[in-house]
């Protein structure tokens, strides 16, 4: 059998690049803050202006077992809607994006958020969440800044990974 093929993968990654679009890149990971954030009950909470850029913009998604029938791509693409960022119950953290530099924005801050809200509830089980109608306005006044903020965060990375990894690109 071919190695390089990851059943689960093709599940989940095929039915959102042919239902959207804009589903230029699909990325999913299993990082230890997005393990967490979706082993909770509650949602991603919004508590910081990093997490507040995609404030009620995360979809979930239940665990229904190792993603490999092609009949659970379809819920996915249900629970998804048109959103960018997904916590996937149970399994980890998935980011849609029109290019690999979206996709790859969507990620780091939705980890982040992730180890934001994991760190807060390590020091307190009460944290201070601004009213919905300061998160709805923050989450909308990054949005014209979107296209910039990709771009400008892409460019940081590739100098950092240029810096750490002289090379990497050969």
């Amino acid at each position: 059998p071919d190695k390089t093929f990851i059943p689960a993968g093709f599940v989940i990654h095929s039915k959102i690049h042919t239902s959207r679009e804009n589903a230029v890149c699909i990325m999913h990971n299993h990082s230890m803050a997005g393990m967490v954030v979706s082993a909770l009950k509650e949602k991603l909470l919004p508590l910081t202006q990093i997490s507040m850029e995609i404030y009620n913009r995360v979809a979930y998604h239940d665990f229904g077992g190792i993603e490999l029938d092609m009949d659970v791509s379809e819920k996915i693409v249900q629970d998804l809607r048109d959103l960018n960022c997904m916590v996937m119950r149970n399994h980890g953290l998935l980011t849609v994006g029109n290019s690999v530099p979206e996709a790859f924005y969507y990620m780091h801050y939705l980890h982040q958020s992730c180890e934001i809200h994991i760190n807060t509830m390590k020091i307190t089980s009460d944290p201070f969440i601004p009213p919905h109608e300061v998160l709805e306005h923050t989450a909308r006044q990054y949005e014209p800044f979107h296209e910039k903020d990709v771009q400008m965060v892409w460019d940081a990375m590739l100098r950092k990974l240029d810096r750490e990894m002289p090379g990497w690109d050969e």
